[in-house]
């Protein structure tokens, strides 16, 4: 053989596209509108630079402990990774090691098929009804694990705690991860449940909520069996993936929680006056309880809008898979943003209906 045919060959994930056009209004990746708390600003700039000569510590003891105090759990329930990208894979890799198939939504993170063909393992997809709802029965068959986002994505309906519970009952031989990066805007987190169900990991992120996507940080909780595996694995070939910096910048975000509160209730109120406009405009609007918005109007091809709001320099997500290629996905921005984007489509509307 050569070497070429010894490569590992895989379909990779294809992030959100970050374009670099001037003075766009850029609604597509699920970036806060706002930034980070005055406090992480002045943790930067109390940074000692010496440090970063040093290894940084690899348990990340301080941040741990914050954080399981944060969710009323134990430091060994709390597992930190380099974002929540990370850490799926990572539980990918950890938890689902069966012979029979994961089971996830057909209309979820496309990433979740791309860590199954990269670890070689075998996945069954769950079709969503006709209103992009998971039918729990659909969840109650063989499998090597469970994962769905609540909300989901990119939909954003958010399931109840009664939907999750009755997965876990029916599953007590597999591990059940629910992906919560947009819990904070609005949702119920199931947290509380870990302590009652030990096949359950929550997973959540300082992307959105805390608005951090920049230094990658993502955490995984469950019980102290599971997360100690997580552990183990992450160790096997990285024992150091959360830098000092990042450190000392979750841990002052966490311990400024009111100001992370705040700056969601912004982004949920102006998410349901958008909701409501983009109703009034003829949309057909999901009822998202993250932060976005998952729309298609009945008179306009989605791939077309896409294009015109791309012209004017307003950018959203689209994807051109079944089911959904007539939505957009809209990220909220500021009320000015959101504004200039529904000012748009009015006269977009009334010039080509």
């Amino acid at each position: 053989m050569t070497w070429q045919e010894k490569l590992r060959k895989v379909e990779p994930y294809v992030a959100g596209e970050q374009p670099k056009i001037v003075n766009m209004i850029k609604l597509n990746t699920n970036e806060n509108p706002y930034g980070p708390s005055l406090k992480i600003q002045e943790v930067i700039k109390s940074i000692d630079i010496d440090k970063l000569r040093l290894y940084p510590n690899s348990d990340a003891v301080d941040l741990r402990k914050a954080l399981a105090n944060y969710y009323h759990l134990e430091d060994g329930q709390v597992f930190i990774g380099n974002g929540s990208d990370e850490v799926l894979a990572l539980t990918f890799l950890t938890f689902f090691n069966g012979k029979e198939p994961v089971l996830f939504p057909d209309i979820t993170y496309s990433f979740y098929p791309v860590y199954c063909d990269l670890y070689q393992m075998d996945y069954r997809t769950v079709k969503l009804d006709d209103d992009f709802k998971i039918n729990v029965e659909d969840f109650i068959q063989p499998n090597s694990g469970i994962i769905f986002p609540n909300p989901n994505a990119p939909t954003g309906l958010l399931e109840d705690l009664d939907f999750i519970e009755t997965v876990l009952k029916n599953n007590p031989n597999s591990i059940v991860v629910v992906d919560e990066a947009y819990i904070d805007f609005g949702g119920e987190s199931c947290v509380p449940l870990i302590n009652k169900y030990d096949n359950l990991v929550v997973i959540q992120t300082y992307s959105k909520s805390r608005s951090l996507a920049g230094i990658r940080l993502g955490v995984a909780l469950g019980n102290k069996e599971a997360i100690s595996h997580l552990y183990d694995v992450k160790n096997s070939f990285n024992s150091y993936p959360i830098d000092y910096i990042t450190q000392q910048i979750a841990l002052a975000s966490i311990l400024d929680d009111q100001d992370t509160k705040q700056k969601c209730a912004k982004i949920i109120k102006t998410r349901e006056k958008t909701k409501q406009k983009l109703k009034e405009l003829g949309f057909v609007v999901l009822d998202s309880y993250a932060n976005f918005v998952f729309v298609k109007h009945p008179d306009v091809d989605g791939q077309e809008l896409f294009m015109a709001l791309r012209k004017e320099g307003i950018i959203v997500r689209h994807w051109n898979k079944e089911r959904i290629d007539q939505y957009l996905r809209i990220t909220i921005g500021t009320d000015d943003q959101m504004d200039a984007l529904l000012e748009f489509l009015e006269k977009y509307l009334k010039k080509n209906r």
